[in-house]
């Protein structure tokens, strides 16, 4: 993977901000942090764009025949099944 160099601005209460995260050991430096932030909003968005999508396409299917019993049951299988 290529590494890109950029150029970022802050203020200087953002750059005290990330200098005492680094002090306190959650990152080694600014770039690792910087990449965290970015890494932490794709997951976000994906996030958003995957439940856009489940809200699409249950508008889309119209209304269910089942019951909150049965929603419930079958989301606490699909989470066990995931286990």
């Amino acid at each position: 993977m290529a590494i890109i160099r950029k150029s970022i601005t802050f203020t200087e209460q953002q750059d005290a901000f990330v200098k005492s995260l680094i002090e306190q050991g959650f990152y080694t430096n600014d770039s690792e942090y910087i990449r965290d932030i970015i890494r932490k909003d794709q997951e976000r968005r994906k996030r958003i764009v995957d439940l856009n999508g489940a809200l699409i396409e249950g508008m889309e299917n119209g209304p269910t025949d089942a019951t909150i019993d049965s929603i419930w049951g079958e989301a606490i299988n699909e989470y066990n099944a995931g286990k």
